[in-house]
Formats: structure tokens, C-alpha cells, sequence
């Protein structure tokens, strides 16, 4: 038998410019028709019964030397005079594939021959080890499924136009294993969190994607129009108040897992189309929610990676241990001396100044310039997961005010590598609190504040029938597949990420 070799010498070794492609996809047409005029037309083939995959064949004892049905795309091979080796990829990974003359017969192993990188078998034949060691499939007989009229991209190099990645994800995950992984992760990452709340007694519910009104959040929605009834409608930027509206019909504990839209710029941390979970729990406080965010995000974290640790952007992650928690005016004082807990509210504009804020005016509440300060002195700065608690009421309208200091709220946000991943509150469920508080965000909207928080009076109509005590949290589920694979961009994990169109 002869030995399998791994230099392919049909993988295109340089980056094929526009004049070769074009010659290459008239190949690969004149070849199309000539199997077409035989009569064997590859896309008339509806089905082909396959009994394993690459990773059972190589990864399952009980296959040496079974006989086996597999199919995959051609990405490598050797051709030789009577015999010759292929690689094929399928879901799970790579196959070797030995094929002789003297065994597919002359036409097949002539048609073999005839293929392109790309093209879909499926092959039935006995698996064995060869001489080299790498286990494959003797192939007895060889089916043509599809042919591939473009060329693939350079095999060893993968593709790397990270522009040409996103607008043609299809060969992004054909060329590059680690995209595959990433969107492997991303199912186990989502598939975990379910199981974790399904296991708590939380019912997965779904919410309107379409609204009369966009609230939940402090985001410029996406404006569309309904014919039949003559409105305008927005795409949800968030799902919290259709939740929370379930708390008040009687649910204990809800959750919804689904797509977010924001109107909003694109960078590595934000594109306009998004996933978040968010969750609710009656008669609960923050503290419990802090607890469980916690403790999902670590159940997560060990289902997928090695010891639950992570490593991004040159950080190590320890998602393993206790979450550093702290409140926001001691973030700040930590940073810039300015204890905003006790210091007068007609000097915090001149304490603040005189430590170097930027953009701030002299009408800003002391509550405004603590924000300021958090988010220029502190929020880059933490990596390792940190909960910051107690953030001011002009930046949190749905949440509880604390007692003690009724300036800030109970709520806090999760911040990993300089990002926030989540953020929670014990639910405002004061009616009276809820609407002059919408009213004080209609009013920066008339302002020109066009992410300012719409007035919702159905809402505050449920709080009115009564919500009791309730914890909920919102979470970016791109965000936490993006720590827990590496990934910087957000565009590395979405499989479609939003572009633009390329003739704009």
C-alpha cells in the first residue's frame, strides 16, 4: 500500500488574483457541464446516508477496520498514478481518505481525479491505520455531492481579510478551525447558561421584538413603520420591562435569551444587532442577584474552558475566583481623592474640575459627576471581574434607591477587561418613583438627549397593580463568548456580523 504524504500539491499556494480566479471558475464550469452531459449532474444528488464523521472514525476503536460511510469537502490531496490521498473536512474535523484504482474502478478513480479542491464526497469504504499512523478510510466507493466553482482561499495561511471573514462567513468556517471553534464555544456557552437557570426553576419565556415604544434602556432604537395600523414601531433595545410586566402577572422567576438592537456606532465592543440574557427574580434583592451572576458566569466558565480561567487581550482572566466587589464613589476616590459620599453638592463641580474631568458642565448633579469620574478614571482600568455597586439615580431610572442615600441606587455592574458584561438592579417597583423618573428622562429627551428613556404609562400601570421586591439582571452574551474564546472583536462572534454594504 502506498504511504499517505502530507505536502498537497493541489492546495493553491498564493493568493489568486481576480484574472486567475476568473480562469480557475471557468475551469471548474467546463467541468460542471462535461459531468452534466455524462449525465452525472452532482446537485441532483438529494441524499447521502452517512454512518460516521471524521472525529468517531479517528476517535472510536470500534471503527478499526469497519466499514463506513462518511461525506466532507476536499481540502487537500496527493494524486499518484493508481492511488491516491485526500483530506476532506466535515463538522468535526479533517479526514485522511486512500483511494486506488484498482478498488473505486477506472471511471471513478478517473472522475476522482477530475475534482477540485472544495468539492463535497461522500465515500464509502473500511477504516485502517497507515503507515505513518494517521487513521482513514480505505475508500471502495466514491460519490460526487457537490461541486465548488470557486476556489478556496490559501489552505495554510486560512482566510485572513478580516473584512472578507465577516462578508463571507461560509468560507471563514470552511478555512479557518479556529472560527469553528469559536461558534462551537459560543453554543456550549449559551446551551450552559439555560441549563444552569432551567436547573434554578427559571422559565425561559419570549417577548415582542416589535414595540410601540423602545424602553428598558438609555439606546437611540431602530424605526420602522406598520401599515395596516398606520404607526411607527421600534425594534426592542432591551427586553426588561415586557419582564418585568410577567413579574407582576405572577411569574417567580423569568429569563430571555434573545436579540437586542441598538442604533448605535460599531466598534470591536458594539454592533447594532446583539444578544443579551436577561433574568428576574421576585422577592429577591441585588445581592442575590450578584451572588447568581456570579456563580452562572463560573458554571459557564468550567463547562467550557480548562480551570475556568481565561485568557484576553494579554490578560489572564480568573473566573475561578471570588469577584472583587465595590462600590462606584470608592472606585472614584480611589482614583481621584474625591470622596463624592460626603463632599457638599455645591463643590463637587470645583472638585471635580480641579482633578481633571473632562466634559463635564457646572449644572451636572453631584450624581452626574461621580459617573463622569467612573467612567474616564476608572472604568478601563478594571480587568480582573469587578462588581461596581451603587450607581447614581440620574443614570439609573428602573432602579431601587437606596435608603440610606436616596442619590444612589441599589444596582450594579459586572466589569471584565475594561467592558461591562452585566448589569442588575433591585427593580424599581415604586409607581410614583417609576413615573416622575420617567418624566425627568423625557425631559433630557425633549432636550436633545435622544437616548434618554421614553415614557412608558402601560408600565407604570403594572407597577401600579403591584410588582413585588424583585432582583433582575441584564448580561451581553457576545460579550462573555468573546472572554471566554479570546476574541476582541464582537465581530468574531457573531456569525454575521453587520457590515456595510460594499458599493456604499
Amino acid at each position: 500500500m502506498a504511504e499517505d504524504h502530507t505536502n498537497e500539491n493541489n492546495i493553491i499556494e498564493e493568493t489568486i488574483n481576480e484574472e486567475e480566479l476568473s480562469e480557475q471558475r471557468r475551469i471548474r464550469r467546463e467541468k460542471l457541464d462535461a459531468l452534466r452531459a455524462a449525465g452525472q449532474d452532482p446537485y441532483r444528488v438529494s441524499r447521502f446516508e452517512r454512518t460516521a464523521n471524521s472525529q468517531a472514525v479517528k476517535g472510536t476503536a470500534e471503527l478499526m477496520d469497519a466499514r463506513v460511510s462518511v461525506a466532507g469537502r476536499i481540502v487537500s490531496r496527493r494524486i499518484m498514478g493508481k492511488a491516491s490521498f485526500c483530506h476532506i473536512l466535515d463538522e468535526a474535523g479533517e479526514l485522511q481518505l486512500y483511494l486506488r484504482r484498482d478498488d473505486v474502478g477506472t471511471e471513478s478513480y478517473q472522475g476522482f481525479k477530475a475534482m477540485d479542491i472544495g468539492d463535497l464526497i461522500g465515500v464509502t469504504g473500511k477504516v485502517f491505520t497507515t503507515k505513518t499512523g494517521e487513521i482513514s478510510v480505505h475508500v471502495e466507493e466514491i460519490t460526487l455531492l457537490s461541486k465548488s466553482l470557486i476556489p478556496l482561499p490559501e489552505k495554510f495561511h486560512g482566510l485572513k481579510d478580516t473584512d472578507l471573514r465577516y462578508r463571507q462567513r461560509y468560507v471563514d468556517l470552511i478555512v479557518n478551525p479556529e472560527s469553528r471553534r469559536v461558534f462551537r464555544m459560543r453554543s456550549q456557552i449559551i446551551r450552559a447558561m439555560r441549563n444552569y437557570l432551567d436547573e434554578r426553576g427559571y422559565m425561559e419565556v419570549e417577548t415582542p421584538i416589535l414595540q410601540t415604544a423602545a424602553g428598558g434602556a438609555s439606546a437611540r432604537p431602530f424605526v420602522t413603520h406598520h401599515n395596516t395600523l398606520d404607526i411607527d414601531m421600534y425594534l426592542r433595545i432591551a427586553t426588561e420591562l415586557h419582564l418585568k410586566r410577567l413579574i407582576v402577572g405572577g411569574f417567580d422567576k423569568v429569563y430571555e435569551i434573545g436579540r437586542i438592537f441598538r442604533n448605535e456606532g460599531m466598534d470591536v465592543r458594539h454592533n447594532p444587532e446583539f444578544t443579551t440574557v436577561e433574568l428576574y427574580a421576585a422577592y429577591e434583592d441585588i445581592e442575590y442577584i450578584m451572588d447568581l451572576t456570579e456563580d452562572m458566569i463560573r458554571h459557564i466558565a468550567r463547562e467550557v474552558l480548562p480551570g475556568a480561567v481565561a485568557e484576553f487581550d494579554g490578560a489572564t482572566i480568573r473566573l475561578d475566583e471570588p469577584f472583587r466587589r465595590a462600590t462606584m464613589a470608592g472606585l472614584v476616590q480611589e482614583k481621584t481623592g474625591i470622596d463624592f459620599l460626603t463632599i457638599p453638592e455645591e463643590e463637587a463641580f470645583a472638585a471635580a474640575k480641579a482633578a481633571g474631568f473632562h466634559e463635564i458642565k457646572e449644572t451636572m448633579s453631584r450624581g452626574q459627576l461621580l459617573y463622569a469620574g467612573f467612567e474616564q478614571f476608572v472604568e478601563d482600568t478594571l480587568i480582573q471581574p469587578t462588581f461596581v455597586l451603587d450607581h447614581p439615580v440620574e443614570v439609573s431610572p428602573l432602579a431601587k434607591r437606596r435608603e440610606d442615600v436616596p442619590w444612589l441606587t441599589h444596582r450594579f455592574e459586572l466589569f471584565v477587561c475594561g467592558s461591562e458584561l452585566a448589569n442588575a438592579f433591585s427593580e424599581l417597583n415604586d409607581p410614583i418613583d417609576q413615573y416622575n423618573r420617567f418624566l425627568q428622562q423625557a425631559q433630557q429627551r425633549a432636550g436633545g438627549d435622544d437616548e434618554a428613556h421614553v415614557m412608558d404609562e402601560d408600565f407604570v400601570t403594572a407597577l401600579e397593580y403591584g410588582m413585588p421586591p424583585t432582583g433582575g439582571m441584564g448580561m451581553g452574551i457576545d460579550r462573555l463568548t468573546m472572554l471566554l474564546t479570546g476574541c476582541y472583536s464582537i465581530r468574531d462572534v457573531l456569525l454575521f456580523p453587520t457590515m456595510k454594504p460594499i458599493d456604499k
